[in-house]
């Protein structure tokens, strides 16, 4: 068990997934700087209720169970002069205890679940495969620099789901899915329904 700074967000970070950011409020400001300067990973849980910004008076949001630690791969000053990270997904985590630090910033009791090992990609996945080739032709895609090993399931389950336009509970509960089997069979059955072959 250990303790890890954590930055709810409303969406899903996935293993093997990028994730761009706009860093405004100073706790994450604080905390980009420190990971940064540390080479230091944090944790993403995904917020089942309420809100990403702090607002006087709001209760605190309601966190999801586990979430995946990330690391910070990419950093620029935005347009808007803002900052902006892209982080990407590493350890799935489940979240045991919150607690909060003096500037607002949350940190969680987390237990680390087991790394996910690669896993072949069998023949009957390949039109899983076929759809994140597709998907990386995206500028939007293009842009996140993704580098993948096509030949781990794992790598190709994970990216899909970060990609596709899901609802973020969906997400999360694909997240929380330990067996790869189990994630390819939900993929492909979610896949058959969004393109209308269900």
């Amino acid at each position: 068990m250990s303790e890890l700074p954590l930055f709810p967000l409303s969406g899903v970070l996935m293993p093997f997934g990028r994730v761009p950011l706009q860093i405004f409020e100073q706790r994450y400001l604080d905390l980009v700087r420190d990971c940064m300067k540390t080479d230091s990973a944090f944790g993403v849980v995904w917020i089942r209720r309420g809100a990403e910004v702090a607002q006087r008076g709001a209760a605190s949001p309601l966190l999801g169970d586990y979430g995946t630690t990330a690391r910070i791969v990419d950093w620029d000053q935005l347009p808007n002069g803002l900052l902006g990270i892209t982080i990407q997904g590493g350890r799935r985590f489940d979240l045991l205890a919150t607690g909060a630090r003096a500037n607002g910033l949350v940190v969680g009791e987390v237990e680390l679940r087991p790394e996910l090992l690669p896993a072949p990609v069998e023949p009957r996945w390949q039109s899983l495969l076929d759809v994140l080739h597709s998907l990386e032709t995206h500028p939007h895609v293009q842009r996140m620099a993704l580098q993948l090993d096509y030949s781990d399931a794992w790598q190709v389950a994970c990216t899909l789901v970060q990609l596709l336009p899901l609802e973020e509970a969906l997400k999360y509960k694909l997240l929380g899915i330990d067996a790869i089997e189990v994630l390819m069979g939900e993929l492909d059955v979610i896949l058959n329904q969004i393109s209308g072959e269900d």
